[in-house]
C-alpha cells in the first residue's frame, strides 16, 4: 500500500527539513519553500540550521522547489510551518493559514494531509480543514483526508532524531489515524501514540511545551528570591537534588518557537471559552521578566563598582535562544542587550553559531569575532556553546580589563572551582 506513496513537506526549516531527509530514506520526497534562497542552498546542499549535513543532504533525492505546483503529485502531504504570536501576543496563524491555501490549491483528490506545527485546540479542524477544502474544492473524509502529528524534533538534538522519538498520531477518523501510524511508523523507530481525537493531539503538544515553561519559571521564581537572600540558586538546586526524586531543572531564559508559543496558544484558546489561566500566565509572566531582571542585575553590580553605565562596556556571548544551533527567532538574550543599551551601556555581540546576516536582520545588531572583541568590564555568558564552554575561565583572560571584572553565567555551566580570583562570578 505505501510502495508508490510520494510525500511532500511543506516547510524547510528546522522541524520540515529533517522530516523531509528521514521520509527520503523510503519514499520519494519533495520538499517545498516559499523562500527561494533557502531552497537554492539545499540544492546545494548547504543546510544554514546546521540540523542536516552537507554530507547527509548529498545522500538524498529530495527534490526541494518553491514552485507549489510539485505538490500535486504528493499522497501524502507534511505541513510543518512555524508557529508565531503577533506583536499583541495573541496566536498569529498567517503562516499555517498561507500554506493550507497553497497546498489545498494544489493537492490531488485522495491526499493525506498532516499538520505538525504548533495550534490551539481545535485549529487543525476549525481553521485548517476549511482552507483546504475552500481552495481545492474538494470535501473532507471523503475526498481527501487530514490528521495532526505534533513535531517532538528539539533543534540541535541529533541523539533524540525524528527517527528515534515516539511519534503521537492523529486523524479525523479511525482509519486515517491507521494510515498515519503505518506511514510514521515504516520510519520512526521510538514507536507510535495513536490520540484519540485530533484535539487530544493538539493539547497534548501544548502541554509537552508548557510543562517545562511553568517548571522553568518556578526555578526562575526562585532565582529571584535566591538574589534577595544572597543565597547561591545553584548551591540551593544542588543540595535539593540529592533527593532521589526531585525534578532537576535549572532557571534561565526561556525562548525558541516552541516552549513559550505553547503558553500563549492555550491560554488565549481558554480565554475564549471563558476559562482564566491563572498557572500558566503567571509563569509565562516570569520567565519573560528574566531579560530585564538579568540586565538590571548587570547594572547594579557595575553600579557598586563605581561604573555608570555610559562608561559601562559588557561582552555577551551567544545570542541564539539554546545552545549549539544559530537560530535567533524568539531568542531572549536580545532583552537583555536592548535594556543595556537602553540605559547607556556599550555592549559588544559575539556567538560561535550565529549567522551575522541573521542578527542584523533579526535585531539589528552586529556579530562580532571573538578578536574584534574589546575588552570590558563584564561578560555575560548568556549561551554555553560548545566553544565557550571548553574553553572555560582562560577565554575571559583577554575578554576582561585588567583581567578583572564580573561573568555573569547565566546556566551555571562554569566550573566555580576553577574560577581565577580576580573575577566574580554571578549565576541564575
Amino acid at each position: 500500500m505505501l510502495q508508490n506513496l510520494k510525500i511532500a513537506v511543506v516547510g524547510m526549516g528546522y522541524v520540515g527539513l529533517p522530516i523531509a531527509v528521514a521520509f527520503n530514506q523510503k519514499y520519494p520526497v519533495a520538499g517545498y519553500d516559499i523562500n527561494t534562497e533557502r531552497i537554492q542552498a539545499l540544492t546545494l546542499g548547504l543546510d544554514k540550521t546546521n540540523e542536516v549535513s552537507r554530507e547527509e543532504l548529498a545522500k538524498t533525492s529530495i527534490i526541494f522547489t518553491a514552485d507549489p505546483v510539485d505538490l500535486k503529485e504528493a499522497g501524502f502531504i507534511i505541513i510543518a510551518v512555524p508557529s508565531a504570536v503577533d506583536q499583541d501576543n495573541l496566536p498569529d496563524l498567517s503562516a499555517l493559514e498561507k500554506a493550507s491555501k497553497c497546498v489545498g490549491e494544489h493537492m490531488k483528490k485522495g491526499a493525506v494531509v498532516v499538520y505538525e506545527s504548533i495550534v490551539a485546540p481545535g485549529m487543525t479542524e476549525e481553521i485548517c480543514i476549511p482552507l483546504l477544502e475552500k481552495y481545492s474544492g474538494y470535501e473532507s473524509g471523503k475526498e481527501f483526508f487530514v490528521g495532526y502529528s505534533p513535531a517532538r524534533i528539539v533543534p540541535g538534538d541529533r541523539k533524540n532524531n525524528f527517527t528515534k522519538v515516539k511519534k503521537v498520531v492523529a486523524g479525523q477518523n479511525e482509519e486515517v489515524t491507521e494510515f498515519l501510524a503505518m506511514v510514521y511508523g515504516s520510519i520512526v523507530g521510538g514507536g507510535i501514540h495513536k490520540a484519540p481525537s485530533i484535539r487530544v493531539a493538539e493539547t497534548a503538544k501544548l502541554i509537552e511545551n508548557i510543562q517545562r515553561d511553568v517548571n522553568v519559571a518556578l526555578m526562575n521564581e526562585l532565582a529571584l528570591i535566591c538574589e534577595r537572600l544572597k543565597i547561591d540558586t545553584q548551591q540551593v538546586l544542588e543540595t535539593a537534588g540529592s533527593k532521589r526524586d526531585f525534578l532537576k531543572v535549572a532557571p534561565g531564559l526561556v525562548g525558541g518557537q516552541g516552549i513559550d508559543l505553547a503558553s500563549v496558544y492555550l491560554a488565549n484558546k481558554a480565554e475564549s471559552i471563558g476559562c482564566s489561566s491563572r498557572v500558566i500566565l503567571s509563569g509565562r509572566s516570569i520567565n519573560e521578566g528574566m531579560s530585564s531582571f538579568i540586565a538590571q542585575s548587570l547594572i547594579k553590580k557595575m553600579s557598586q563598582d563605581n561604573i555608570s553605565p555610559a562608561d559601562g562596556r559588557v561582552i555577551v556571548l551567544g545570542l541564539s535562544y539554546q545552545e549549539d544551533i544559530p537560530d535567533l527567532r524568539n531568542s531572549k538574550v536580545i532583552g537583555i542587550v536592548q535594556e543595556l543599551r537602553k540605559s547607556g551601556m556599550n555592549v559588544q555581540l559575539a556567538d560561535s553559531y550565529a549567522c551575522a546576516k541573521d542578527a542584523e536582520s533579526h535585531f539589528g545588531s552586529k556579530l562580532l569575532s571573538h578578536q574584534q572583541l574589546e575588552p570590558a568590564h563584564a561578560i555575560i555568558l548568556a549561551v554555553p556553546h560548545k566553544q565557550y564552554k571548553e574553553s572555560g575561565w582562560k577565554q575571559f583572560e583577554s575578554l576582561l580589563i585588567g583581567q578583572q571584572g564580573i561573568v555573569f553565567d547565566i546556566k551555571g555551566t562554569l566550573d566555580v572551582k576553577k574560577k581565577p580570583e580576580k573575577i566574580r562570578l554571578w549565576r541564575l
